[in-house]
């Protein structure tokens, strides 16, 4: 009689480790998955960007300057290596603000604002700035379950055996959360 409750002990505990186990990995593919969706709608927006520019080159000669640092921090963005998370958020949330200063620059032409090629590319972008926000919000949480499981017991035990480590949370910087300053001195 011992012997088979020992066995069934031994059953169970295997049966938890395995459970553990399996939802750390879970978590933490969920975790690259989130990622994979952010770097995807940043792309979609990537791919927005020539299409808008060229619209508001059209109507605005005089904002060279918005829609050159535009153009750069594009570039940039497709620059930075796909493991970088950082230093990609960093570039995106650039590029986010010096989108909102075209936008407020867009204002200022009438006739920009009321063509319908800038009104649909306008909506595709805030679409996409959404999906942006949505993804991160995703991210972060599913960031906040796999390091909370990480950090609690049974499962510190597990995770600290198959070198789970905790993730980084995406920040948004204080630059980001200002309001863009536009001037249209000449």
């Amino acid at each position: 009689m011992a012997v088979i409750i020992a066995i069934l002990v031994i059953v169970i505990i295997i049966g938890i480790y395995i459970a553990l186990y399996n939802s750390l990995v879970q978590l933490r593919v969920h975790a690259q998955e989130s990622w994979s969706q952010i770097d995807v709608q940043l792309q979609r927006r990537n791919d927005l960007i020539p299409n808008l520019v060229s619209t508001v080159k059209g109507y605005s000669k005089y904002e060279a300057s918005t829609l050159e640092k535009v153009t750069q921090l594009r570039t940039d963005l497709n620059n930075v290596p796909d493991d970088d998370h950082a230093k990609k958020m960093e570039v995106s949330n650039e590029l986010t603000g010096t989108l909102r200063t075209l936008f407020a620059v867009a204002e200022n032409y009438p006739d920009l604002k009321a063509s319908t090629e800038y009104q649909q590319l306008m909506e595709e972008l805030s679409n996409t700035e959404n999906k942006i926000a949505y993804s991160r919000q995703l991210y972060n949480s599913t960031v906040a379950a796999l390091d909370a499981k990480i950090q609690t017991f049974p499962s510190n035990l597990v995770a600290k055996l198959h070198h789970f480590t905790k993730m980084d949370y995406l920040q948004v910087p204080e630059t980001a959360k200002e309001t863009p300053k536009v001037s249209f001195d000449d």
